[in-house]
């Protein structure tokens, strides 16, 4: 859009002490000085513009509280952007950051951060000091590790780390008692720390495409979790403390090495998925029967030569197809 059209816009938001103004998708390719002047400024979408920087007046705008800068191509933040103290809303996602200023802790009113595509490497320890985050996304980035900071963010509920090149997570995730929702497939995992059972509202914890080789016992104490994803990792055995899990409803153990399983996968009582499929099982526990919910059952690329009779005696109707021919 031509420039003028664009200030002409801004000046009548300026006008009319406007509290919201949309400028998303306007081809806009570097930020205009005339918007630190909205100082009654609460919503600024600039999403969708060719942005490649972001100029120190931003921080100007102390009555913003949602910010939408996805879809751009900036490459870096300002230091100032720590001054909206009253920010509830960052989204930054597809963009080209590699690094977050020293100062993002500022934003302490903060309660949903999305960093999803970007080239991140690692994130500032002062993260933590967000401690009204509520959500904060970080998919498709290039980290290694995460700050054990991450332990101060009491509020978190919802956690995105999927598709980056973590190898570990810190102890302190166990400090997230309000977390609901964790996403940490396509990573480098090749272990989940003990505290991962302090979790208490864990409902939805997602571990595709890692390298875990086992799971620690304390994955029992995830009483609430109703989502387990373990596709395609090395998993070669599964604790017996899966049984603890009560409010489990869907499991995905494809493709991974299991030859056997654990017989109090029967004390699932809720599940109606569980997904087998390429492993290296070669029968099906009788304790199958007991899981009387169960609607999918996915077997197939596995050596399995027989099924129990009482297994197929006990299976729903939707069970019986996969266990007739899926063996």
């Amino acid at each position: 859009m031509d420039k003028l059209k664009v200030l002409k816009i801004i000046d009548g938001a300026a006008k009319r002490e406007a509290k919201s103004l949309d400028l998303s998708g306007k081809e806009i390719t570097s930020f205009l000085h005339e918007i630190g002047q909205l100082n009654k400024l609460q919503k600024l979408d600039l999403s969708k513009n060719e942005l490649t920087s972001l100029p120190s007046n931003i921080g100007q705008l102390t009555s913003l509280k949602e910010l939408n800068l996805k879809n751009n191509k900036l490459t870096s933040l300002p230091q100032k952007i720590g001054q909206l103290t009253k920010l509830k809303k960052l989204d930054l996602s597809n963009n080209k950051l590699t690094s977050l200023p020293s100062n993002i802790g500022q934003l302490t009113s903060l309660e949903e951060l999305n960093l999803n595509n970007n080239k991140l490497t690692s994130l500032p320890s002062n993260i933590g000091q967000l401690t009204s985050l509520e959500e904060l996304n970080l998919n498709n980035n290039k980290l290694t590790s995460f700050p054990q900071k991450i332990g101060q963010l009491t509020k978190l509920k919802k956690l995105d780390l999927s598709k980056n090149e973590l190898t570990s997570l810190p102890q302190e995730i166990g400090q997230l008692t309000k977390l609901a929702r964790i996403t940490l497939s396509t990573n480098e995992l090749t272990f989940l720390p003990p505290e991962i059972g302090q979790l208490s509202e864990l409902i939805y914890l997602d571990l595709d495409n890692n390298k875990l080789a086992t799971l620690s016992p304390e994955i029992g104490q995830l009483s609430k979790l109703i989502y387990l994803g373990l596709d395609n990792n090395k998993l070669t055995s599964f604790p017996p403390e899966i049984g603890q899990l009560s409010e489990l409803i869907y499991l995905d153990l494809d493709n991974n090495k299991l030859a056997t399983l654990s017989p109090e996968i029967g004390q699932l009582s809720r599940l109606r998925m569980l997904h087998l499929r390429n492993n290296k099982l070669t029968s099906i526990l009788p304790e199958i029967r007991q899981l009387a919910k169960l609607e999918e059952f996915d077997i197939a690329k596995n050596s399995i030569k027989s099924i129990p009779a009482e297994v197929v005696r006990s299976g729903s109707k939707e069970v019986l197809p996969y266990l007739k021919n899926h063996s």
